[in-house]
């Protein structure tokens, strides 16, 4: 069964011939390499394109490395990788005809000084490159930087809501309760049985994530950093800071880790896109405030999977899909923080801060958005809506609740949308 990437090939086909790299990063088993490979290929087989100018290398395929006398055996046994200028002769060989050539490299990791061979080629005006990777170097959120300034990223993001029901067989009710689930990874999705989900889920945390982790970052206390793993699963979309976490290992753990190694080890995780974060920001102010953060797992079956799927809470796993989807969506999603003076009975004043849980911003638009899960009552409503009414400014401010209520503003112009409606329809919060 295929499923389609509309969202991330159009990405693709806007950066045709635009003279950069094309990087594709992303989270290990999102779909990079279909995405380029399959998708990308049969696009450019379609516009027209001589299939002998798409030249797809693979450099952990057995086959292609053969084409360039490489062996995957050797490179494996000598822990080495493969000879540039073997791949860059086999290269200049498959590129002597006229017209514009298509390189479309998988796992270019593994090729020695990749860097600077790519770099190579952006000086040639027939070719345009694109690349993915999948060790945790390549899949570093800076890896742009490796290109000196001339890499174009297209980052992607397991499967969005939208994207899992295009091969989902139900309805959208249950269709949204096993998303959260068991999460958006393609190769789970496609799996058949809860069994068979969670046991994949397992796997790649262990085989891949964790150990991709453990080996750019040669970690020294690997039970130190899974354990901060359990926390922040356990925690998803509450406010926490380094500082905080100490203190919760001492008290736990009986742990003597410092707040340094706590803040690298985030950083880590936030590095191998496993998990992403929203920091403060102070809405009458306009300024940022550095901590504390809230943390969200990239997909949400990996970090029911860590948690052996004991722990779900429907709140904040709501919470998750919807920091997910506005980040994938191109939105820079912060914590709103609105300060209030409040007048007691007795008349003393006393501040406090009300919370919106997304501050979403792209270019001019800014959109301010509350997360719950139900709205009973106008009690509950009052109590949701009243951060939006402290905000003296005029961007949209959005309610979504999973309740199966049609899209309404209110008499104060606050707009109430449901969750499927808003996951469905990517401008459903431009209307």
């Amino acid at each position: 069964m295929e499923i389609k990437r509309d969202f991330y090939l159009d990405k693709l086909v806007k950066r045709k011939n635009n003279g950069l790299i094309k990087v594709i990063t992303g989270i290990r088993r999102c779909g990079k390499s279909y995405l380029l490979n399959i998708l990308f290929y049969r696009h450019l087989l379609e516009c027209g394109v001589d299939e002998k100018h798409i030249i797809r290398f693979a450099f952990d395929s057995a086959d292609d490395l053969y084409l360039i006398g490489e062996s995957l055996i050797e490179l494996e046994k000598k822990k080495r990788k493969v000879d540039p200028e073997k791949f860059m002769a086999y290269i200049r060989s498959q590129t002597k005809g006229e017209g514009m050539y298509y390189l479309l490299l998988d796992e270019v990791q593994m090729l020695d000084c990749f860097e600077a061979v790519l770099n190579g080629y952006l000086r040639k005006e027939n070719m345009d490159v694109y690349v993915t990777g999948s060790n945790a170097r390549f899949l570093s959120k800076d890896i742009i930087t490796e290109f000196a300034g001339r890499g174009d990223e297209i980052h992607m993001y397991p499967l969005s809501f939208s994207e899992f029901m295009s091969v989902y067989q139900g309805d959208r009710y249950e269709g949204l309760s096993e998303y959260m689930l068991y999460g958006g990874i393609p190769l789970v999705v496609l799996r058949e049985g809860a069994g068979d989900k969670a046991a994949a889920l397992d796997n790649l945390f262990h085989e891949i994530y964790i150990r991709d982790i453990y080996k750019r970052n040669r970690i020294k206390n690997p039970g130190e950093l899974e354990d901060l793993l359990n926390i922040l699963s356990s925690a998803i979309g509450s406010l926490t800071n380094p500082e905080k976490l100490k203190n919760t290992f001492r008290t736990v753990r009986k742990s003597r880790i410092t707040a340094n190694t706590i803040r690298k080890y985030l950083d880590y995780f936030e590095d191998s896109f496993l998990i992403g974060s929203a920091q403060r920001y102070d809405i009458k102010g306009r300024a940022y405030i550095e901590t504390p953060k809230k943390y969200y797992f990239s997909d949400l079956g990996l970090r029911n999977a860590r948690i052996n799927f004991r722990q779900f809470e429907q709140t904040h796993a709501m919470e998750n899909v919807i920091y997910n989807e506005l980040c994938m969506r191109g939105y820079r999603v912060d914590v709103g923080v609105v300060p209030i003076t409040e007048k007691a009975k007795d008349g003393k004043k006393s501040r406090k801060q009300l919370e919106v849980d997304f501050v979403c911003n792209l270019g001019s638009a800014r959109y301010y958005i509350q997360s719950a899960y139900s709205i009973p009552d106008e009690e509950k409503r009052m109590q949701e809506i009243r951060p939006f009414r402290k905000i003296d400014d005029s961007f949209k401010k959005i309610v979504i609740t999973k309740d199966i209520v049609p899209a309404h503003y209110d008499e104060h112009g606050i707009l109430t949308l449901n969750i499927y409606n808003f996951l469905l329809d990517m401008e459903s919060i431009e209307k």
